[in-house]
């Protein structure tokens, strides 16, 4: 029997005996990319303080086909943004510290990615102001699990007939080591201004590492926020995009200094980066 804290989901929606509940951040399902145009397993993040509801929702979005990161409030909320490309947040509107609210309205000032709202309140009142905050959708506990993936497949598909939001002063051109990459034009241009033509994988795997300068990232980080990956698992691919890409970039291939090897830890674009990501004036 499931316990009383997950009443707030239907009947129908239970975990098998074997089941084991998800720590935070523990990612189930299909481990594939993020862009709506190379994936198509989404990548969704669950926020709810609620331990036993996130583990449920991350199971059985698992098992539709969908990859699933967990957090129990706003700071691993954000963790998780830094982490990995997420294409939609179902977010809990009552959370200790900073609320639901407070985080969608935040969130939807520097981000578009879209916003599913979940309490246990339903009245009126709480469903137009999650909406005016920037929520996408709203659901109320107790809910059957399959409206909210029926609503979370509406969601994305709205989502992906829009133009991703760009202000007018955004500079797109990432600039590191005298190196040039222009986001909008998929170009590269050397220090010396020669064009060094990238393969659609080093692109992607480029624009990840200048996104997140001087962080380790891990092999499974780097094909989520690059190329994203199949249902079957082939980490060692980043491998030999890396390999690829450093004889581009480096001075010495075989003695990096831009694209550092971290032992057990994956890899760390090391140089600064002005206008990481293209994401800033």
């Amino acid at each position: 029997m499931i316990s009383a804290t997950a009443d707030f989901v239907t009947d129908r929606f239970k975990a098998p005996d074997c089941y084991n509940p998800l720590p935070n951040f523990h990612r189930t399902g299909c481990r594939a990319g993020y862009s709506f145009l190379m994936d198509s397993n989404p990548h969704i993040l669950v926020v709810d303080d609620d331990r036993e509801i996130r583990d449920l929702l991350a199971k059985f979005l698992g098992q539709h086909g969908h990859r699933v990161t967990t957090a129990g409030g706003g700071v691993e909320m954000h963790k998780a943004l830094e982490d990995w490309s997420i294409n939609l947040i179902v977010l809990d509107l009552m959370l200790p510290g900073e609320d639901g609210l407070s985080l969608c309205r935040n969130l939807r000032a520097e981000s578009d990615i879209p916003v599913i709202m979940l309490t246990a309140m339903g009245e009126e009142v709480d469903r137009i102001v999650g909406l005016e905050m920037g929520a996408d959708d709203y659901i109320a506990k107790p809910f059957n699990p399959r409206e909210l993936l029926a609503r979370i497949k509406s969601v994305l598909r709205r989502a992906r007939t829009l133009p991703a939001r760009r202000s007018a002063a955004e500079d797109t051109v990432v600039r590191f080591k005298g190196w040039s990459l222009d986001i909008d034009k998929r170009e590269l241009l050397s220090p010396d201004g020669v064009l060094v033509p990238l393969s659609g994988g080093e692109f992607d795997l480029l624009v990840a590492f200048t996104t997140h300068p001087g962080r380790v990232l891990s092999r499974d980080q780097l094909l989520d926020l690059a190329r994203g990956r199949e249902a079957q698992p082939f980490d060692r691919s980043i491998d030999i995009q890396v390999s690829r890409l450093r004889r581009k970039i480096e001075e010495s291939p075989k003695e990096p200094k831009l694209i550092k090897t971290v032992r057990s830890g994956g890899y760390m674009f090391t140089p600064e980066v002005e206008n990481p990501g293209g994401s800033e004036p």
